[in-house]
């Protein structure tokens, strides 16, 4: 893999716009974090979740912001007003939250970046549509009820779009990409642990690749 990297992607209203599927990053050594967010964006994802469940993560994010040009990189796992100052502090691009609460949601709003509050329930969905808030993150997705339920949401709710994740995988991403109400789904199988302990980044730049054709 050469050193030269793709220009940055055109700015999106919506991080559910950037590609069909959002890698979901939990980095442990933050001298991982560009050579792993270069080969995902060598592979076609620019869209990087880093989530902060790490002590490395607000420096993973730091680093990819400032040394991998091609990623829009954001931040996962946020559940606090704090949080989203530290990691728009840090350069994150967008924020993705595992659910919502007012103060969680007006701190994102007020971040001036897209972000995906979580939900898990038809009634969480319509709190969000009451505050205008159209995209969403589905979690935990398989848990909560997979494909069959995001489609039963489709036909009452069709303002509604979501990023599925949570025990989605290559196999199952392809009929969570059919439904008409999913713009993209996040997972974490093209970042293998032993790829990653490994430091195979053309492993993961191989799977990366074959995850963005997948829409």
């Amino acid at each position: 893999m050469t050193s030269s990297q793709p220009a940055a992607p055109h700015p999106a209203t919506s991080v559910l716009d950037l590609a069909p599927v959002v890698p979901v990053v939990v980095v442990q050594d933050a001298a991982d974090a560009v050579p792993l967010a270069r080969a995902l964006v060598a592979g076609g994802l620019p869209a990087i979740e880093v989530t902060l469940r790490t002590p490395a993560a607000l420096d993973a994010i730091r680093a990819i912001a400032a040394e991998v040009p091609g990623a829009v990189v954001g931040a996962g796992t946020v559940i606090s007003a704090d949080q989203v100052g530290q990691v728009m502090d840090a350069g994150a691009r967008f924020l993705v939250s595992p659910g919502w609460t007012g103060r969680l949601l007006d701190a994102m709003r007020g971040s001036g970046v897209p972000f995906l509050p979580g939900v898990s329930t038809t009634s969480e969905v319509v709190a969000l549509l009451e505050q205008g808030v159209t995209d969403m993150k589905f979690f935990p997705a398989e848990a909560a009820g997979g494909t069959p339920y995001l489609k039963s949401l489709a036909g009452p709710l069709p303002q509604a779009r979501f990023c599925p994740t949570g025990g989605v995988t290559a196999a199952s991403a392809p009929s969570y990409l059919a439904l008409p109400n999913v713009a993209c789904v996040g997972g974490s199988w093209m970042l293998p642990a032993s790829a990653i302990a490994a430091r195979d980044w053309e492993r993961v730049r191989s799977l990366a690749a074959e995850a963005a054709a997948l829409r």
